[in-house]
């Protein structure tokens, strides 16, 4: 299950889960290349912002074939502009790995970061399929939002996360023929420099913080997230993780009246 001598695409290498994810993998022998708006102090290292798809198309360009994984973790967070979160942790993760799909080595392995804020995907199927065809544009975006109710308290972040869940899914056997596989991950409330932004933005956070008995760390999360690169995760395929400290079997047994 070694990831020596492999090549992964890290985004958010810069800070957070990303960067302790990077780490993780220099430290078992994987070439790793980053990907952030800010310096991520890798040698291979790209300056590149998802939210624009013409910079995402001259990344893909840039890198070299044979990718053994790719691990989306950049985000941003509540507080940023309704259409930023959506381009950036929803329309650019889906155009940054649709398009480096062609560059995969066969038996790749790509993990989404999604959120525990994404659990409630089923709630919004029909304006997931609505989202299928918004372009990848700012003003198409903006427009979205606005339509739909996304400009506040934090909504159009949860559903940019339960976009990548509900993607992840969908994708499940998109590229089976050559062995590559797509799952993610959902975090709790993690402790990065970004944690306040979501306690003061996401309207159950207060209550969240509450039952959890502790944030998680970027370390909680990136050995899940290198697990899924490895050829022990093979037959993993569409799953999505909850790595919470149990937040998400709390709320859904409170749900369903199971406590």
């Amino acid at each position: 299950m070694s990831l020596a001598a492999k090549t992964v695409v890290v985004t958010g290498a810069a800070s957070g889960i990303g960067r302790e994810t990077a780490s993780t993998l220099v430290h078992e022998g994987t070439r790793v290349i980053g990907v952030d708006l800010y310096p991520t102090g890798l040698a291979d290292d790209h300056r590149v912002d998802l939210s624009d798809p013409a910079q995402i198309d001259r990344l893909i360009e840039e890198l070299p074939g044979g990718i053994d994984g790719l691990c989306n973790v950049a985000g941003v967070p509540p507080s940023s502009p309704p259409w930023l979160v959506l381009a950036v942790n929803a329309k650019g993760l889906q155009h940054l790995t649709e398009g480096l799909v062609p560059k995969m080595a066969a038996g790749a392995s790509i993990v989404n970061v999604a959120s525990s804020a994404g659990m409630g995907w089923a709630s919004s199927v029909d304006l997931l399929k609505d989202f299928d065809r918004v372009p990848f544009e700012r003003e198409a975006l903006e427009g979205f939002a606005t339509h739909h109710g996304l400009d506040g308290r934090g909504r159009s972040y949860s559903f940019s996360k339960e976009f990548v869940v509900a993607w992840t899914m969908r994708m499940r056997w998109a590229w089976r023929d050559r062995g590559i596989r797509m799952n993610a991950v959902s975090p709790g409330p993690v402790d990065t420099p970004i944690l306040r932004d979501f306690i003061e933005t996401l309207e159950r956070a207060p209550i969240v913080m509450e039952i959890m008995d502790r944030p998680g760390r970027p370390s909680d999360i990136s050995p899940v997230i290198v697990f899924l690169l490895t050829e022990g995760a093979a037959w993993l395929r569409g799953c999505n993780l909850a790595i919470d400290g149990g937040l998400t079997s709390h709320l859904l047994m409170e749900h369903f009246g199971l406590e």
